[in-house]
């Protein structure tokens, strides 16, 4: 579903604050957090491509961080599309590498599992979905970026916009009971979808327009049974957090264009379903290039029907 009024955004538009120095307003990106339903959020970049702009800024929680630090370092949609489905599609050379990081503990893949514990290493599953055009620091990606993840022992959001990027995404996609935390800074860092799924907040007042994908979803129950099997329960659980947060945030502040990706008949982890996805946001990313084009189309003075 898409929120978004082109006339109340083109009218509180005011030139003496943020500007570009043209008539093509500045935008604020922001890719929420949501597992594999986060794969929607190609899609919405295919948009700003096939429009020729691109984001002031961008802010991103958990898969929206992976996302988000890719487009800031340059790369094309498709790019990053092809990537992604070369990486989940081949599912036995994925499984080959998991298991070899795994056995090695060095390597490429960076130690995939610890021995000092089951869980899996973000960092190794962010090396093989990351793509490898990506730079090392905040400093380098040609679009700025602030990444969200959750101090575990503070109990609070940690934000990153500077210094090592990897580490930060690591930690921001560091989902409980699947990955370890990732330690920076002395701090035990964890999934940033549990304390800021959305992070809009973070980037209000950087830019003309503020756009924010949610793939945090509304979990859609099998028509084949009423309640949920037990690992659905404990992998979808965090979505309850997330959704909620999400909701509560919108009551106190709405941004220009609000996107739900429609992808949430999907668990976290079924990245496998990588095609199926796309084709369900299909409908978010033409709400989102209708959304844009009259914002633009009222920014160079065109007539614009609601």
């Amino acid at each position: 579903m898409a929120d978004a009024d082109p006339r109340r955004i083109a009218a509180k538009r005011d030139p003496g604050e943020v500007n570009t120095g043209s008539d093509v307003p500045s935008i604020g990106l922001v890719l929420g957090g949501g597992g594999a339903r986060g794969l929607a959020h190609i899609l919405m970049l295919e948009v700003f491509d096939e429009l020729g702009i691109k984001p002031k800024i961008i802010a991103g929680t958990s898969i929206g961080a992976i996302y988000g630090a890719a487009y800031a370092a340059g790369l094309s949609a498709r790019d990053i599309r092809g990537h992604t489905e070369e990486t989940l599609t081949k599912r036995i050379g994925l499984v080959r590498d998991l298991i070899a990081s795994r056995a090695q503990g060095s390597g490429r893949f960076w130690d995939l599992v610890t021995a000092r514990s089951a869980f899996l290493s973000p960092a190794a599953l962010l090396d093989l979905v990351l793509p490898p055009d990506v730079p090392q620091t905040f400093e380098e990606l040609s679009i700025p970026l602030s990444v969200v993840a959750s101090d575990f022992y503070a109990l609070e959001a940690a934000v990153f916009s500077s210094g090592w990027l990897r580490p930060a995404v690591a930690a921001s996609m560091a989902l409980p009971m699947i990955f370890e935390p990732v330690l920076i800074d002395g701090r035990s860092l964890i999934d940033g979808g549990l304390t800021n799924p959305l992070p809009f907040d973070l980037i209000v007042g950087e830019a003309d327009i503020l756009v924010a994908i949610d793939v945090s979803g509304t979990t859609v129950p099998s028509p084949s049974r009423p309640r949920p099997t037990a690992i659905e329960a404990l992998f979808a659980s965090p979505f309850l957090f997330e959704r909620s947060i999400v909701r509560e945030k919108l009551k106190a502040h709405r941004p220009d264009i609000y996107i739900d990706a429609g992808t949430g008949r999907y668990q976290a982890l079924e990245f496998l379903k990588v095609r199926d996805i796309l084709a369900a946001a299909e409908p978010a990313k033409a709400e989102l290039r209708s959304a844009l084009e009259r914002v633009l189309a009222l920014s160079a003075g065109r007539d614009v029907h609601a």
